[in-house]
């Protein structure tokens, strides 16, 4: 919207001068066909589905689809995309996109960018603000549901093996404390647990969304907790590591083994240790927002409002599918 203004004082000026010259020449369409410029404000690089995310934006933010994206890795640190931000600020970029590495202590940050005229969209992860206008909205997952279908994923596993009354004991690798992803996982399968008093969650333990972190927290699991049924990952990549701490302790997991293994996000490298049969299941977290990003900007480009809250399909899969076909089809 603010070049769109811009463009249009250009123009302006511009015939205003040539009358001025005593003749009227016709505005040239160079103008309207710049760029836009989206400055991207990335988590990091901790996990396969971050890797995915951040290339669906780089493939779709294209000079050959009309943009220029100025890309920012944070290293999961908020105080590097705060930087990032005020950086796009002073660039004075079109739009902002920002994946929060946490949900809370954006509201400054984003004063500044609506004072200068530019929307914020929010991509992944939630923020927690007092004045929801500071953002124009949110692309992501559900990430509640998610919790929720991995529990109801569970539940009905449990009763097909016979083990719907037993007392089963679970362990959770949390993801970043405090990001949307964490929150709504860790309170999605929590709603399951409360409806099955024989569910028991022995620990809870932050991985930071990493597989070297995921394996450390679960090899003390496993040192704590001699008796572990079921470990529930918050990405894929913990439960990778989780995986490599089992199979140490000389323990087995997946359908077969003895400690069932649910994770999310379901990227390529989970279908592979899916078939390989050491995880059961993996809760879809659809990591191309890039195009829907995209929709949404040229909407706003349009002068059209757009929904505040906008969820990106998304499924689970376990070992009972096809899961070599499924993943044929699959782009992450």
């Amino acid at each position: 919207m603010k070049k769109i203004l811009t463009l249009c004082l250009i123009a302006l000026i511009a015939l205003t001068s040539a009358f001025a010259n005593g003749k009227a020449e016709a505005p040239t369409a160079t103008a309207e066909k710049s760029e836009i410029v989206v400055g991207y404000a990335q988590v990091g690089a901790e996990s396969d589905w971050r890797t995915a995310n951040t290339q669906s934006f780089k493939s779709t933010f294209t000079a050959a689809n009309g943009y220029k994206l100025i890309f920012d890795d944070a290293q999961q640190k908020q105080e590097n995309q705060i930087k990032a931000i005020r950086s796009f600020i002073q660039q004075d970029v079109d739009y902002i996109v920002v994946a929060p590495v946490v949900e809370t202590g954006w509201e400054t940050v984003l004063q500044e960018a609506k004072d200068a005229g530019i929307p914020v969209i929010l991509s992944d992860r939630m923020m927690d603000v007092s004045d929801p206008s500071l953002y124009t909205c949110w692309v992501g997952g559900n990430f509640i549901k998610e919790g929720e279908d991995a529990g109801k994923w569970l539940k009905s596993y449990l009763a097909s093996k016979g083990k719907g009354s037993d007392t089963i004991n679970l362990v959770t690798l949390q993801g970043t404390i405090g990001s949307s992803a964490q929150v709504g996982r860790t309170d999605g399968f929590g709603n399951i647990v409360k409806q099955n008093s024989n569910w028991k969650m022995l620990a809870m333990q932050t991985g930071e969304f990493t597989q070297a972190k995921g394996q450390e927290v679960m090899e003390s699991f496993l040192k704590n907790y001699p008796n572990i049924d079921v470990v529930v990952a918050e990405n894929d990549n913990m439960a990778f590591g989780a995986i490599d701490a089992i199979k140490a302790a000389g323990k087995t997991c997946g359908p077969n083994g003895d400690i069932i293994i649910i994770s999310f996000d379901a990227v390529s490298a989970a279908f592979d240790a899916m078939i390989a049969g050491d995880l059961n299941c993996a809760v879809e977290c659809n990591p191309l927002h890039g195009p829907r990003v995209a929709q949404i900007i040229q909407k706003l480009e349009n002068g059209e409002t757009v929904d505040k809250i906008q969820y990106v399909d998304e499924a689970a899969f376990d070992t009972s599918m096809d899961l070599k076909a499924i993943k044929a089809t699959r782009l992450y």
